[in-house]
């Protein structure tokens, strides 16, 4: 039975203070939008609470994130610099208007070399998640995945990461009624 064996649930849109209290060195982060800085926060809590250095190569792992308005938050940003009359366009905004780069920047981080994959639902449903979870494991070498809702738009965030074991001896059993009750 497969286990979550570890999970940081987010609602609190003060990203950067959190990144400050944390003390994390990652430079990339000031220049990521809110849906990158929340799931890369929620992951880092994750990986901390296993006792994982974010530099030991992860050939085990998969990343699978999902929520309901892609990158729809920074796209609405990004639409103010192309207006007419408004023309500036950001290059800086452009870079983070697709949701999988969230999972890019957390597999850079903590250098997880199993698929990466991010997937748009109509909303939070822990059956969803467990389907999606359950093929990543489908790969080669795959034992565990770090997988979740990240959901950040309009200042609402809403974000639950969880890390998935094969065989883990300890956890809660990755079903849909603890998914729910953790959610």
């Amino acid at each position: 039975m497969k286990k979550i064996t570890s999970y940081y649930r987010l609602k609190d849109n003060r990203l950067t203070d959190l990144y400050r209290t944390l003390e994390i060195s990652y430079p990339k982060f000031f220049k990521m939008d809110r849906l990158c800085k929340a799931g890369f926060l929620a992951s880092e809590m994750v990986f901390r609470s296993l006792g994982e250095d974010p530099q030991t190569p992860k050939h085990d792992t998969a990343l699978v994130f999902m929520n309901s308005s892609s990158s729809l938050d920074n796209d609405m940003d990004y639409q103010t610099t192309i207006l007419p009359g408004n023309y500036y366009p950001s290059p800086a905004l452009f870079v983070y208007t697709l949701a999988n780069i969230v999972t890019g920047e957390v597999a850079i981080r903590n250098k997880i070399f199993g698929e990466t994959s991010f997937y748009i639902s109509s909303g939070f449903s822990a059956k969803e998640l467990i389907i999606t979870a359950e093929g990543a494991f489908d790969g080669k070498g795959i034992r565990r995945v770090l997988c979740g809702w990240t959901e950040y738009f309009k200042d609402a965030c809403d974000v639950l990461v969880m890390m998935v074991e094969k065989d883990a001896a300890e956890g809660l059993d990755f079903t849909e009624k603890n998914i729910n009750q953790i959610y």
